[in-house]
């Protein structure tokens, strides 16, 4: 893999800039499998069937709760090549276990410790391999301000499976 060059790469944030991701709010993420590789379970008929690999993410999501006190899981979907989550920062605490986290700190958390797993499964269940990396480098994240936007985006999320045939995610 050749090495991050500037001149060539022209990467730029898709982070809002001088935004604190470690402040009290709602975060709207989607993390994608690499090369949107379906690889956590199918939809037939607008139903969703995760296989263990998806229901392995599913998990490590409500894991994050415990990981980190200051974050609270809200809706979430598992998805065959991606996953969809709300993360409500509660913000800084005088309690030093609740100490506010960035939400690039979740992402990676939860990436790092669903990957791990992946590649176990891959070696020991028999999980479809993946090519080099599960997830994309990259995730997608949106500010939730205010209650209109919360109820559409969660809506957004549980009705996704119905979707998924016209799902931008989806590789037809």
């Amino acid at each position: 893999m050749n090495q991050y060059n500037p001149v060539i790469h022209h990467r730029h944030s898709l982070r809002l800039k001088n935004y604190d991701y470690a402040s009290e709010g709602l975060y709207f993420v989607t993390i994608c499998t690499q090369h949107r590789e379906l690889l956590f379970g199918t939809i037939d008929k607008g139903v969703l069937f995760l296989n263990d690999a998806g229901r392995m993410v599913e998990r490590w999501y409500f894991e994050i709760e415990q990981k980190y006190p200051g974050i609270a899981c809200r809706e979430m979907i598992v998805m065959p090549n991606h996953f969809h989550c709300i993360w409500q920062n509660l913000g800084n605490s005088n309690d030093e276990s609740t100490k506010a986290t960035s939400l690039s700190a979740v992402v990676r958390w939860f990436k790092t410790m669903t990957t791990n797993e992946y590649i176990r499964g891959v070696e020991q269940l028999g999980w479809r391999p993946f090519n080099q990396r599960l997830w994309q480098r990259n995730y997608y994240e949106h500010i939730i301000r205010n209650e209109l936007s919360y109820r559409t985006i969660a809506n957004y999320i549980i009705k996704n499976p119905v979707k998924w045939k016209n799902d931008r995610f989806n590789p037809r």
